[in-house]
């Protein structure tokens, strides 16, 4: 690959039919701004409607002429790339798990998520773009897809190992709905090897103080948001890549306008990517220089150079290679310490499991035992429809409890059982810890 500078965007469009406020207008003003020419690949999540990918695609195909919408599940994949550059090949993959089909609110089920990959061809070489949008986190208190989002990290990240082939550079960019803290970051970045292109903690994307669709209440609780959306980058050993500018690129508000560009913030990264020399320095991606834009107190931002990940010794020839390994083997111990804190989930998951199937039987025995003896007393006089739907509603909640218990139990357990296998796979596998046998 011939030495380059490429432009990177990120943005959940929040493109909800009929919840996302000004959802038409702020389509069109998101298009006009990715078809001003200062990005080169662009990475979307929340395009719910197969009109709405027409028309970013429609607006910026004079800039962005090469696009591919993801289509998944019962409402799709909410995922669209654009780019400057040919798209040759696509892949998607299906997590399996993915939230709950009967909680029809939050509605992650019915996108049918996953991580899709673009193979883009970039001067005489390959960049894989990963656009994915993990489950959300709906209370932080009590979250009920912590599991499914680790889960889902974990699929991401050896999705990325599965098919990096030939790539010169990996790009992961999208709503990652996870925070820099949270246990499905780290075993996202750790089990990946990717670098994180932002590492300082005034950053934030989401529920943040400008955005005109913040509510109040949010503010109350936490002023400053939080960073969920993320772009990561990996290089080949061949390839060295600087991370020249990290930024939030789109002002509080659309020009002319009261509202924001969605109620998420645009991340944008500008790579260099370079062959590298026998001259250049230890580390495979390094940042050189940031400036954060998007509020008084991210504006100008310098970041520091990142923790992780931090190269193999064996691949230097600058005479560090006994530091190299050791911090290596730290970063070893510290990937070893996510997954099997993510096995852990996933077995508390599964006996949890084991509880609530208990649960929705006993329910079930309960209510047919109830609408078995209704049906021997006489109807009262004057309240035969309401006995009859009463009945039927009974009747209504016996099949759900029974489905709970069975498919849909066999389902989360077998989704679950997936990911806890591959975890300890792969612990097993790079002879990082034994193999469980029972």
């Amino acid at each position: 690959m011939v030495s380059l500078e490429l432009s990177v965007l990120t943005l959940n469009v929040w493109g909800i039919p009929f919840v996302s406020s000004d959802r038409a207008e702020r389509m069109q003003h998101i298009g006009k701004e990715l078809s001003s020419g200062k990005y080169d690949i662009v990475s979307l999540q929340e395009v719910w409607t197969e009109k709405d990918s027409m028309v970013l695609q429609e607006l910026t195909k004079a800039i962005l002429p090469y696009a591919h919408y993801f289509y998944s599940g019962v409402i799709g994949a909410g995922l669209l790339v654009l780019s400057k550059f040919p798209i040759v090949s696509t892949l998607f993959h299906s997590w399996t798990v993915n939230g709950y089909c009967h909680r029809i609110q939050h509605a992650d089920w019915f996108g049918g998520k996953g991580v899709g990959m673009c193979r883009i061809r970039v001067g005489d070489g390959y960049v894989h773009l990963y656009n994915a949008h993990l489950h959300a986190e709906y209370d932080m208190n009590n979250d009920d897809y912590k599991t499914h989002r680790v889960i889902q990290a974990f699929d991401t990240a050896q999705f990325i190992e599965a098919t990096r082939w030939d790539s010169d550079v990996q790009i992961l960019a999208g709503d990652l709905n996870t925070k820099p803290k949270d246990i499905s970051y780290k075993v996202l970045l750790h089990t990946s090897e990717m670098t994180d292109t932002c590492n300082s903690d005034s950053v934030t994307t989401n529920e943040c103080k400008h955005n005109s669709y913040t509510p109040k209440k949010v503010l109350g609780k936490n002023l400053n948001g939080f960073r969920i959306d993320h772009i990561f980058v990996r290089s080949a050993d061949s390839i060295k890549t600087e991370i020249l500018e990290y930024k939030l690129p789109l002002p509080h508000r659309v020009p002319g306008q009261k509202y924001s560009y969605s109620d998420h913030e645009a991340v944008q990264v500008r790579l260099l990517l370079r062959p590298k020399g026998d001259d250049e320095d230890s580390c495979s991606v390094r940042h050189v220089s940031a400036a954060i834009d998007g509020s008084d107190s991210m504006h100008d931002v310098q970041l520091t150079p990142p923790n992780t990940p931090i190269p193999n010794g064996k691949s230097h020839s600058n005479g560090h290679v006994e530091e190299d390994c050791a911090a290596a083997t730290d970063i070893t111990s510290i990937k070893v310490a996510v997954i099997q804190e993510s096995i852990d989930l996933c077995e508390g998951h599964l006996n949890q499991l084991k509880t609530d199937r208990a649960v929705y039987f006993t329910i079930s025995f309960i209510l047919l035992t109830a609408l078995i003896l209704m049906a021997e007393f006489p109807v009262p006089h004057g309240y035969k429809t309401l006995y009859l739907l009463l009945k039927l509603l009974v009747f209504g909640v016996i099949l759900f409890c029974v489905f709970m218990g069975s498919l849909w139990n066999l389902m989360e357990r077998n989704g679950t059982l997936s990911g806890k296998t591959s975890m300890e796979m792969k612990l097993a596998g790079s002879k990082l810890l034994p193999l469980k046998t029972d």
